[in-house]
C-alpha cells in the first residue's frame, strides 16, 4: 500500500474516532507499521490540512491526534446550531435531555452508561441550544465536567419545577425470571 492509501486510512480512522482522538501507537498497532512511520504520515496529513482550502485541521494534544474545525467556521456552526434550534428535537437529543432533568448534575460517562452509546457531540449541540449547561466539575478521577439543564429547557417543556416531572417507573419488584420488558 502506498503512503496516500495510508493517510486516507488514518483519515477515515480520524473520522470514526471523533472527539476521542487516537494515538499514533494506535494507529502503528492497526495498520502494522512502525510508530516512526505513523507519525511521519501523521504530520504530513497535518500540514495538509494547514491549508486555507481545508475547515478542518489535524491537532496533537497530548499525544493524541483528532479532526477539529477550524476557528473560522466557529462563527457559522454557531449559526447553523441556532438555525436548527428551531427544529424538532431528535428522539436522541430528547432522551439526553431526559437523563440530565432526572440525574442533574451529571457527568457526560454517566450519561452513556445510561444510553449505551456515545454522547459528546449531542450534549455540544445541546449546549449550543441553551437547553444545558455546564455547572462545574466532578469530584471523580479526571474531574469530568457536570450538566444540568437551563431555564431555556423548562421554557421548551413548560415547566415551572423539576418536580413536574413525571414519576419513573420502579422496576425493583421484578421476580427471578420475569423481563423487565414485560412490564412497560
Amino acid at each position: 500500500m502506498d503512503n496516500e492509501a495510508i493517510k486516507a486510512i488514518i483519515e477515515g480512522l480520524l473520522y470514526i474516532v471523533g472527539d476521542e482522538g487516537v494515538s499514533a501507537q494506535q494507529i502503528s498497532e492497526v495498520l502494522n507499521l512502525l510508530p516512526t512511520e505513523v507519525e511521519l504520515l501523521l504530520q504530513e496529513l497535518m500540514d495538509e490540512y494547514h491549508d486555507d482550502k481545508h475547515g478542518i485541521e489535524l491537532v496533537n494534544y497530548a499525544n493524541t491526534y483528532r479532526l477539529v474545525s477550524k476557528p473560522v467556521v466557529h462563527e457559522f456552526a454557531e449559526k447553523l446550531f441556532k438555525m436548527n434550534k428551531r427544529n424538532n428535537l431528535s428522539p436522541a437529543a430528547i432522551e439526553t435531555l431526559a437523563i440530565i432533568a432526572y440525574k442533574q448534575p451529571i457527568t457526560r460517562v454517566e450519561i452513556e452508561e445510561i444510553r449505551g452509546v456515545g454522547c459528546e457531540m449531542m450534549l455540544r449541540k445541546l449546549v449550543v441550544r441553551n437547553l444545558i449547561k455546564e455547572i462545574g466539575r466532578s469530584d471523580a478521577p479526571g474531574k469530568p465536567i457536570l450538566y444540568e439543564v437551563t431555564n431555556e429547557f423548562m421554557d421548551v417543556f413548560k415547566l415551572v419545577s423539576l418536580k413536574e416531572l413525571p414519576d419513573l417507573p420502579s422496576y425493583d419488584n421484578l421476580s427471578d425470571g420475569e423481563n423487565l420488558f414485560d412490564q412497560i
